[in-house]
């Protein structure tokens, strides 16, 4: 079973080698590091930029623009920021151009709290990335989902940001269902062909495995599992947090519907609506700051659309509006949706009488 930092890898890797990307650079990610989370290790087209986020989008974007295909690298999102308005422009620049020029490029960066990064390694940026018309945006949960969007975002011709959800990248698949197709059952063999020896690696190569050009389509949610109770719509790392929930109120016979989103821009609205008629009462779960949280985006366009369809009023469910994300464990975990918390917040919705 492979981890998701090694489906990004070898998607990087087909990427270089059969779809057309020119540039993979970022901070640390070339050699002899190949990233802060091994993620570029043993990439051909893989090269150090200097440590400057705004450097790197604008480089992206100069690239972009002159017919390469460069996928760029912000370390950690929390240095991301700082790039808002030319990340503003590369999404503006298709519609601004009246469809002249295209902006080809990937911007990945890891996202979220659940390693104890603290106040400078724990912030979430998908609220600010689904503020940047022009952009797609995708936050994969499973080895295979980062493998497949990964590569449909490096085809799409206009610039696609894959966020990683930090407390996923050494996380295995769970099931041959979530795996990357063509690699080793033997997590062993697969770590001796693609993983980085420590010490000296000036004579290391890897042996990729053959894995196929499986495009997994952007704006298209996964129905993790089904329910008629009550529906939560998630994605990234807290799809595995919501299943875990969903579990547990099985015992209660509470049957939840479980959506991960994959891509938050352009989203499944038609899923979400199949679901929310079906159950009447739905939850959305994400970790980035309550107040203007994409979920509560959600929530509108529910009540708008959905009312006459609702069995309880629709929740959010968020992380809490704080500069940062303490050290301390229990710091985290107050900071950012808990498993007890989401289970009860279902539970609740699910007894709601109309």
């Amino acid at each position: 079973m492979a981890t998701f930092v090694q489906a990004v890898r070898m998607a990087l890797h087909v990427g270089e080698e059969r779809l057309g990307v020119t540039d993979i650079f970022g901070e640390d990610i070339g050699a002899p590091l190949g990233g802060v989370f091994t993620q570029t290790q043993g990439l051909r087209t893989a090269w150090n930029s200097p440590l400057d986020e705004r450097g790197i989008v604008g480089s992206a974007i100069g690239l972009a623009l002159a017919g390469q295909k460069p996928v760029a690298e912000i370390q950690f999102c929390d240095y991301a920021f700082n790039t808002i308005d030319l990340l503003k422009l590369a999404g503006a620049m298709c519609w601004s151009s009246n469809g002249d020029w295209n902006c080809p490029m990937v911007l990945m960066t890891p996202v979220g709290a659940g390693i104890h990064g603290s106040i400078y390694h724990s912030h979430s940026f998908d609220a600010q990335a689904t503020r940047l018309p022009g952009w797609k945006i995708v936050m994969p949960s499973t080895p295979r989902d980062a493998y497949g969007l990964l590569l449909s975002a490096i085809m799409d011709p206009n610039p696609v940001m894959f966020l990683a959800p930090k407390a996923l990248l050494r996380q295995k698949a769970q099931s041959p269902e979530e795996d990357v197709p063509g690699v080793p059952s033997d997590d062993r063999e697969l770590s001796k062909m693609i993983d980085a020896p420590l010490g000296d690696r000036s004579k290391w190569r890897p042996r990729w495995p053959n894995t196929p050009d499986l495009f997994v389509p952007l704006g298209e949610a996964r129905v993790v599992r089904e329910g008629c109770d009550a529906t939560v719509v998630t994605y990234g790392r807290h799809v595995h947090v919501c299943a875990k929930a969903c579990a547990e109120l099985e015992a209660e016979k509470i049957d939840v519907e479980l959506i991960d989103l994959r891509t938050l821009h352009p989203y499944d609205w038609t899923a979400i609506v199949k679901s929310v008629k079906k159950t009447g009462r739905v939850l959305f779960v994400n970790e980035d700051t309550e107040i203007t949280n994409f979920g509560e985006h959600l929530v509108r366009r529910t009540v708008d659309e959905l009312f006459y369809e609702l069995h309880a009023p629709p929740k959010v469910i968020a992380g809490k509006h704080l500069p940062g994300v303490g050290l301390a464990d229990n710091l985290e975990k107050a900071s950012v949706p808990q498993q007890d918390e989401i289970r009860d917040a279902l539970r609740n919705l699910a007894r709601h009488e109309p």
